[in-house]
């Protein structure tokens, strides 16, 4: 049943996309602070004594932190293009599909960092352990359950 907010529809747009890029910020963060590690994490004596898997797997993490940053960056930078021009329906649309493709990225990037650790300290069965957990973590939290109707 819909809730009716009393709201002209162009005030509900206004606050859907407020809404939506007031939660980038949190994900951004995360983002960044991933990405930062990521990027000091080469300039390491060790990583140059990494084996290629480990670097391919590092360059999987980074080119997924990357594409994260877009998805999750394009809708402000939507917005602050196209915001006068009466487009907020369409900012939202695009936007949302954006900000879950940025989330896919984040949560496959996380998961390649964390396995890419367990592999380097405890091995290939840690890294295949540790992909499954963060998958199901994920997988569960991020896209299961707010799917799930109350009841089911």
């Amino acid at each position: 049943m819909a809730e009716h907010t009393g709201e002209t529809r162009n005030e509900k747009l206004s606050r859907n996309v407020s809404e939506l890029l007031q939660e980038l910020r949190v994900a951004q963060a995360g983002v960044q602070i991933l990405f930062g590690f990521l990027l000091s994490v080469v300039f390491t004596d060790r990583f140059h004594d990494a084996s290629g898997f480990e670097k391919a797997l590092h360059l999987s993490a980074v080119l997924l932190a990357v594409a994260s940053t877009a998805l999750l960056t394009a809708p402000a930078a939507w917005h602050r293009l196209l915001f006068r021009d009466g487009m907020r329906e369409r900012i939202l649309t695009v936007g949302n599909r954006l900000v879950l493709a940025g989330l896919v990225c984040l949560a496959l990037a996380i998961t390649v960092t964390v396995a890419l650790i367990a592999k380097v300290v405890y091995g290939v069965i840690a890294l295949v352990i540790a992909a499954i957990v963060c998958s199901i973590l994920f997988g569960l939290f991020w896209f299961i359950m707010p799917l799930r109707r109350p009841g089911e």
